[in-house]
């Protein structure tokens, strides 16, 4: 019978442990001890990237209250070994997202790159966006206030009656990629990274990216994914036709981030740490499966439900929360329930601003209510 090791307590790897990630909900730097990856895995050197969002405390709350199963640890390391993504399974509200930033503060890789996914999302939206549209406009405002006296049927139109500024413009007629002072905008103004393209950036240390539900995109997204996730990098045709010269900086997805794209080609130096959710709605291509470390998040027992009550809401409410912890077990059972219901009840429940007791178990009926069961509550 294959057993699990209990989780070691403490901040940082002690000697002989071969985790990196611990799910302790200590910070370390255990990341710095990660051996070097698989000779396959391996992406060229790394570069510095410009400005990092702040962590917002909503998600910072998250990371610390996570509390990790000894199981989920092991694959979590074994991605981080293999350099990897981790497929994350389980039912709405079991904690799959939660353990991206869990795992992000304690590696000290905040914050995370997050991508939502939904029907409509396609791998370019991953990767990034180009503001044509935008790049004209502003083109035309500036020949509009350059020009002393145009046509009108001429007026703020490119020239040679093109729609769209050529991107080598951005450089030879606005004097570099920011466009100062030209009359065509740089391109790199208009070229914003998306999550998984500003994860791919070659960096010192790898980045967290939550692809989240996946299992609601399009049919063929975990197919159009795997050459990005296998290979770790992407060209920008816009930049990859521009004429040889210095770097272009583009925006990122981090709140006032930017970096520089030599030749338009983007490489990875690490490979980013990518976990995947599912609520398990469909299957996955046997292709998009192999290349990646999968792992069932299974549903809190009753004493891991009321670790996840102390760490969100104290010790106090641990105690005080016992019959409603009790209660939700009892529930759980008969239908589908996630944790954070949970947590919502207790809180009202032993909140200073504690409803009437006949209004209290009303709203406990409500929140507790299994997330299978239509129709009004």
């Amino acid at each position: 019978m294959v057993t699990t090791d209990p989780v070691p307590e403490g901040p940082g790897p002690r000697d002989g442990d071969w985790r990196v990630y611990r799910g302790g909900g200590a910070p370390h730097d255990g990341i710095d001890r990660l051996p070097p990856p698989p000779p396959w895995r391996r992406f060229g050197p790394g570069a510095g990237t410009e400005a990092r969002e702040a962590v917002r405390p909503a998600d910072r709350e998250r990371a610390v209250s996570y509390r990790s199963d000894p199981r989920v640890v092991d694959k979590v390391n074994a991605a981080l070994y293999l350099r990897r993504p981790l497929l994350v399974t389980g039912k709405p509200g079991s904690g799959k997202s939660t353990l991206a930033y869990n795992i992000a503060y304690e590696l000290g890789l905040e914050p995370i790159l997050y991508w939502p996914v939904s029907s409509r999302t396609t791998l370019q939206d991953g990767l990034y966006e180009y503001d044509a549209i935008g790049r004209v406009h502003e083109t035309s405002l500036r020949r509009g206030r350059t020009a002393p006296a145009a046509r009108p049927e001429t007026a703020g139109a490119p020239p040679d009656g093109k729609d769209e500024p050529d991107e080598s413009d951005g450089l030879e007629e606005a004097g570099g990629a920011d466009g100062a002072g030209g009359a065509v905008p740089g391109i790199g103004r208009y070229i914003r990274l998306g999550p998984l393209g500003t994860a791919l950036l070659p960096g010192e240390r790898p980045r967290v990216l939550l692809i989240d539900e996946l299992d609601k995109s399009d049919i063929d997204l975990p197919n159009d994914l795997l050459n990005v996730l296998e290979e770790g990098r992407f060209t920008i045709p816009e930049l990859e036709r521009l004429p040889d010269g210095p770097p272009v900086e583009v925006m990122t997805a981090d709140d006032g981030g930017r970096a520089p794209i030599s030749g338009g080609r983007v490489r990875c130096a690490d490979f980013p740490i990518v976990i995947i959710t599912s609520n398990g709605e469909r299957e996955f291509p046997l292709a998009f499966l192999r290349r990646c470390v999968r792992v069932a998040i299974e549903p809190p027992t009753g004493e891991q439900l009321a670790d996840i009550v102390a760490a969100h809401l104290g010790e106090e409410a641990r105690t005080s929360g016992r019959a409603l912890i009790a209660e939700f077990l009892d529930r759980r059972a008969r239908g589908d329930l996630a944790t954070d219901q949970l947590l919502n009840a207790i809180f009202l429940a032993t909140s200073g601003s504690r409803p009437p007791e006949s209004t209290l178990r009303e709203l406990v009926e409500a929140l507790l209510r299994p997330l299978d069961v239509t129709g009004p509550g």
